[in-house]
């Protein structure tokens, strides 16, 4: 038998009774059933393509790159020891806080993309200054914008109790509100409800005047599609009259439930080809009770950035330095698309306009599938019987997705939660 040693972590999967060795250099926990969890090098050696956030690579020529990218996200995690939540709350949110560290990942990485861009890499011994800004903002600590007591505090209104175990709805409902105070970052974050994605409503939330102008709601006039070529292939934008608005970055999250208590087999393809648009921030999702954050697809596996594993918070030290190792994982999990929970969020980043636009043309393309209703719905306009869209994102309780409520999660001492 093995014995660990400094360079390896013990996991113990209790409902097989199975104990396996991770390593910690690059390796794949795969979950080829409930009953097993097996151990596989990370990427894997066969070839095909494996798309992350987006970008595609090569499993044979690409193995540096696709370490390097997916090392570089922000991996966030349990934390244990911060301050209390609300002065007399948890201090730690192992257990309960899986959902809410997959959401702040998804936006972390719109982040990312919104100040460093969509291909940036993490220097270790060099950090970006606007990285540093980025990862600031995810700390443990009441004042960071989009931190653990943030986003419990916020969750009360919408009707969860500080250590309560949100669903991908209603933490995107929570980002979004804490978004609208990030005046660094000045982004725009929807949240599409009723499976329907309004084009109209996105554009008055997004359009921002310029020279003190007030924003543009109106309709846009009939567009003219037109091709211009980006990193991912061509760009298609629309032709639009608001030639003197500029526009707001948009995160754009979509709740779905894709079947009752699996995911139903018709959405499988069409799940895996959201991962490939330009925009994609991935998926937040998992299984009840055991969410993860998905950023890429291989084959018939998703790609995923595990938050159950309890790390000791950390912060800046009196000379600005931060242990921000802990916020990159070297180490992804896989899992079967189809043992995926059907209740989840899709998240996208158009940094334009034009991307946007570009989405719109794309996803079209994506949802609909031969005779099969499509994954969801994008349209002009809303919907007659909708009440008005008020942009000041408050939630439509009508519309709200059905989330289940679940045990908390027990885990072992060592802070990994059983499979």
């Amino acid at each position: 038998m093995v014995m660990p040693g400094p360079h390896f972590h013990w996991i113990f999967n209790c409902a097989s009774e199975v104990k396996y060795w991770k390593f910690s250099s690059w390796a794949c926990v795969t979950y080829e059933s409930i009953n097993s969890v097996v151990v596989e090098p990370f990427p894997p050696q066969n070839a095909g393509p494996m798309w992350i956030l987006g970008r595609q690579f090569d499993c044979t020529r690409d193995q540096h790159q696709i370490k390097e990218f997916v090392h570089s996200r922000l991996w966030i995690t349990y934390r244990k020891n911060f301050s209390p939540i609300g002065g007399v709350g948890p201090n730690t949110d192992q257990g309960w806080g899986c959902m809410l560290r997959c959401g702040q990942m998804m936006l972390a990485q719109a982040l990312i993309c919104r100040h460093l861009g969509k291909d940036w890499v993490w220097n270790k011994h060099n950090p970006d200054e606007d990285y540093i800004k980025v990862l600031k903002m995810f700390l443990d600590k009441k004042d960071s914008s989009y931190s653990i007591h943030q986003i419990a505090q916020m969750g009360v209104s919408e009707g969860k109790d500080v250590g309560h175990w949100y669903g991908p709805n209603t933490v995107a409902q929570v980002l979004k509100k804490l978004a609208a105070f990030d005046r660094w970052s000045n982004i725009a974050v929807h949240v599409a409800l009723d499976n329907t994605v309004v084009k109209e409503d996105i554009r008055a939330l997004c359009r921002t005047a310029v020279q003190g102008n007030k924003p543009s709601f109106h309709k846009p006039r009939s567009e003219h599609v037109f091709q211009e070529q980006g990193a991912n292939g061509p760009l298609y934008l629309a032709a639009s009259e608001s030639s003197s608005s500029s526009w707001k970055p948009l995160v754009l999250f979509i709740p779905l439930r894709l079947g009752l208590n699996e995911i139903n087999n018709v959405y499988i393809n069409r799940l895996t080809n959201c991962f490939k648009l330009p925009q994609s921030l991935g998926v937040i999702g998992g299984k009840p009770n055991h969410a993860h954050y998905f950023i890429g697809v291989h084959d018939k596996n998703l790609v995923f950035l595990d938050p159950h594993t309890t790390q000791p918070t950390v912060d800046f030290d009196q000379w600005g330095h931060i242990a921000d190792e802990s916020y990159h994982c070297a180490s992804v999990s896989t899992m079967l698309i189809s043992s995926l929970d059907p209740s989840i969020a899709l998240g996208f980043y158009c940094r334009t306009e034009a991307e946007f636009e570009d989405w719109c043309h794309r996803i079209q393309c994506v949802i609909s599938e031969k005779e099969f209703s499509p994954m969801f719905e994008v349209t002009e306009t809303r919907p007659i019987h909708w009440p008005p869209f008020h942009e000041s994102g408050e939630t439509e309780e009508s519309f709200e997705i059905t989330e289940f409520d679940y045990p908390r999660e027990d885990e072992d001492s060592d802070g990994f939660e059983h499979v």
